[in-house]
C-alpha cells in the first residue's frame, strides 16, 4: 500500500505539471490585449491621459461535448470510521473491531472517465478507480477467512501492526460545478453525486516478532456492492472530500448489520 500511496502522489505531481502547462497554454491563447489612445487637450483643464496601460482579459472557457480518455485524477487522502446503527461508538458485538483513528484510512484515485461538458461551469461525468479502505486493529486478533459469518481469533502474540483492509473498483457519477478563473486561472470546484463500487479484494496484514509479516486474503464478507454518495470541495487543484456509504460494510453476517463506512480528507486533481 506504501508503494501505491508513492507512485499515486507521483503521478499526481506530473499530472499536475501538465496540467499547469496545459493551463498556461490555454490562458495563452484566450488573453486578449486592448490599447486605448485618447488625445490630450490644449486647454490643460480638462486634458485627458494620452495612454493607458495594456488590459490584459482572461477568458477562460471550454467548449459544450462529450469527453472520454485516461486520467489521474481525485487523489484522496484520508481517515475512515465506523458507524454503529448510527453511533461512532461500537456496540458490544462489533468491539473485536476497534481500530487506531489517526492511523485508519482511505486511499483511492480514478484511472477513466466518461462525460459531457454543458460549458465552462458545469459538467457531468461517469469515472472508474481504486479505492482501499484500511483499518488498523487495536486488538491482537486475526479475522478468519471462509467462514460462514465474520468470525475471529484471540491470538497470544502482540502484533506490532494488524492491519484489517477492502479494495474496491469505485464508479462514481459526479456533477461538477466551478466558478469562473480568478487572475492566477483557478477555480473553485463543488462536486457531488453517487458512489458505487464493487469488491475486489479483503486482506488482513500482520507484522509481529513471532512470525514476521502474514498476510491472508479473502471476501472477509465485505459487501460485494457499496453504494453511497460523496462531496469534494476545493480550490485550484486542493480540496476536502467525504464520502458515506449507505449499505452495510459487510454482508452475510447479522451481527454486523447495522456497521457502515464513514471517510473524510483531502482530494488533489479535478
Amino acid at each position: 500500500m506504501k508503494r501505491i500511496i508513492f507512485t499515486a502522489i507521483l503521478c499526481a505531481a506530473a499530472t499536475g505539471v501538465f496540467a499547469q502547462t496545459d493551463s498556461t497554454r490555454a490562458s495563452a491563447d484566450t488573453v486578449k490585449r486592448t490599447k486605448i489612445r485618447i488625445g490630450i487637450s490644449s486647454e490643460g483643464a480638462g486634458f485627458e491621459p494620452k495612454y493607458k496601460n495594456d488590459t490584459t482579459i482572461h477568458q477562460h472557457s471550454k467548449a459544450p461535448g462529450f469527453r472520454f480518455g485516461l486520467t489521474f485524477s481525485r487523489f484522496d487522502l484520508g481517515l475512515t470510521t465506523l458507524i454503529d446503527n448510527g453511533s461512532f461508538t461500537l456496540s458490544p458485538q462489533n468491539q473485536f473491531l476497534r481500530y487506531r483513528s489517526w492511523k485508519s484510512s482511505n486511499v483511492g484515485f480514478d484511472v477513466i472517465q466518461f462525460g459531457y461538458r454543458f460549458n465552462s461551469s458545469f459538467k457531468i461525468y461517469l469515472s472508474g478507480g481504486f479505492d482501499w479502505t484500511l483499518l488498523r486493529l487495536r486488538d491482537n486478533i486475526t479475522i478468519l477467512p471462509n467462514q460462514p459469518v465474520l468470525t475471529y481469533r484471540q491470538d497470544n502474540i502482540d502484533y506490532s501492526k494488524n492491519r484489517f483492509s477492502s479494495s474496491y473498483l469505485r464508479i462514481p457519477l459526479s456533477f461538477d460545478f466551478r466558478t469562473k478563473a480568478d487572475a492566477d486561472g483557478n477555480s473553485a470546484h463543488f462536486v457531488f453525486g453517487p458512489d458505487g463500487g464493487f469488491l475486489l479484494n479483503g486482506r488482513v496484514k500482520q507484522i509481529s516478532q513471532e512470525n514476521g509479516k502474514q498476510k491472508f486474503d479473502d471476501t472477509y464478507h465485505f459487501a460485494t456492492f457499496r453504494y453511497g454518495a460523496f462531496a469534494r470541495i476545493g480550490y485550484g487543484a486542493w480540496g476536502i472530500f467525504a464520502k458515506y456509504y449507505f449499505n452495510d460494510m459487510f454482508e452475510n453476517s447479522p451481527e454486523q448489520k447495522g456497521l457502515k463506512n464513514f471517510s473524510f480528507g483531502i482530494t488533489l486533481g479535478w
